[in-house]
């Protein structure tokens, strides 16, 4: 990969990746060093795995956008001309793309591959956990959303609503990834990750209620 992976970042340098904090190139990074860390441990092959972590994102669509659900196709289908520009090798094309398109926990596809489930996985994690909130917060911000209901912040008389409030995205969306995840390696970390956030609602609740330990 050392000869591969400067290409891979300088194309995202050279990519408008928009002004979305929680999609900058410091998310591909972190995905990557995660996407390593669970290949190494469950045995994927790095030749798939980093470059799918790499280019996972290279289309961003901002997440209230209803193209949302096709950006990973998008990815992958840009992705793929990049790659045969560097001449990377062509037999592994296939499973790059088929990682890339099944990240995205809006597509919806089953990742087919170890590979594919390794980059879904470290995809998923950079959502949880300390940098999970604080790309919760920082997207909620993007999108005009309130840290949280002062009436009812944790929706005991009403549904979860993550388009209004942004703790309520936890609950939506981010505790079901963490039981999503597909490797044992991930999943470990995901549970590790969700029991933080967990933590963090609960001093969330004492603060707000304006109650001193």
């Amino acid at each position: 990969m050392k000869h591969w992976e400067p290409l891979f970042v300088k194309k995202l340098e050279a990519t408008d990746l928009g002004d979305d904090p929680a999609h900058d190139l410091a998310h591909f990074t972190r995905v990557v060093a995660t996407a390593k860390a669970l290949a190494a441990d469950e045995g994927a092959r790095i030749e798939v795995v980093a470059p799918a972590a790499w280019l996972h994102d290279l289309v961003n669509v901002p997440k209230n956008d209803p193209r949302r659900s096709q950006a990973s196709r998008l990815s992958a289908e840009e992705a793929l001309v990049f790659l045969r520009s560097i001449d990377y090798p062509e037999g592994l094309l296939p499973d790059i793309a088929h990682a890339i398109e099944a990240h995205s926990y809006s597509a919806g596809i089953e990742p087919r591959t170890l590979e594919a489930r390794v980059v879904q996985d470290a995809d998923r994690l950079d959502g949880l956990g300390a940098i999970g909130i604080a790309r919760c917060f920082a997207v909620g911000g993007l999108m005009g959303v309130r840290f949280y209901d002062p009436q009812d912040p944790f929706a005991e008389r009403r549904p979860w609503n993550d388009r209004e409030n942004a703790i309520d995205h936890f609950h939506v969306k981010l505790f079901k990834t963490a039981e999503s995840l597909k490797t044992a390696a991930g999943r470990r970390e995901g549970a590790r990750r969700a029991e933080f956030m967990r933590q963090y609602l609960d001093r969330l609740a004492i603060e707000i209620g304006g109650e001193i330990p």
